[in-house]
């Protein structure tokens, strides 16, 4: 099992260097974004990764291996059965983010050991964009990553947090929000039962916080409208 997982990132990365070496060591007190780290109770984390050009993830190694540290911080205290799952988003076009990987954490697959090949992957981005193996994109379909990956896996057979590691700046048909448009209401039936939204860069790279207020505003609402317990929008940390 411990090989089909690696053998799925590496299809990815290998030639990068990206992988290998020992899991890291995870130590953390405090409570994760998606609940008690001691609890043993499945969840599932569904990631997604903006390759949007005005993401900083895709082009600064240094704030890409904080989201990566900060996103395997929360694998490496989810318990045994828990699904985790990530997808590379931007244009609204399948060919474009053909990235996909997906592991059920178990004795195989332990969460140290998945925590420390995400955080190697997510810190890896701007190596794999330079590369050409992942693609920079024009548009940031956010609201169209959120329903597609709802669509798929849903929210009612286990607690469903969804993290994005973007800058949080839809831009497609439904809203550009640097322009100063507002996010459309969103469709309650496809987000019921979701436990959390969270965004990491949110703001980053425009070098407003007045920005980045108002995007935060933007996507809190959203989030309490379509029915998310939590959001939690993180410009640093």
């Amino acid at each position: 099992m411990r090989g089909a997982i690696q053998g799925t990132i590496l299809a990815a990365v290998a030639a990068l260097g990206l992988l290998g070496g020992a899991a890291l060591a995870m130590e953390m007190s405090r409570q994760s974004i998606v609940g008690d780290a001691n609890s043993l109770r499945p969840e599932r984390i569904i990631i997604g990764l903006d390759l949007s050009r005005s993401n900083p993830l895709i082009d600064d190694p240094a704030f890409a291996a904080r989201v990566g540290g900060r996103i395997a911080n929360i694998i490496a205290h989810l318990g045994f059965s828990s699904e985790v799952h990530i997808r590379t988003f931007g244009s609204y076009d399948p060919s474009a983010n053909s990235f996909a990987y997906d592991v059920v954490l178990s004795t195989r697959a332990r969460p140290d050991y998945v925590a420390s090949e995400v955080q190697k992957l997510i810190a890896g981005t701007p190596r794999l964009v330079n590369s050409g193996r992942w693609r920079s994109q024009q548009k940031t379909n956010i609201l169209a990553f959120l329903d597609n990956v709802t669509r798929a896996y849903g929210c009612g057979a286990m607690p469903t947090t969804i993290i994005l590691a973007s800058d949080g700046i839809e831009d497609s048909e439904y809203a550009r929000l640097q322009r100063g448009d507002g996010l459309p209401s969103p469709d309650q039936r496809l987000y019921r039962g979701c436990a959390a939204l969270v965004i990491y860069g949110i703001g980053q790279g425009t070098g407003s916080p007045m920005l980045t207020g108002r995007l935060r505003y933007q996507w809190e609402n959203w989030a309490r409208r379509a029915g998310f317990t939590r959001f939690q929008g993180l410009n640093d940390w």
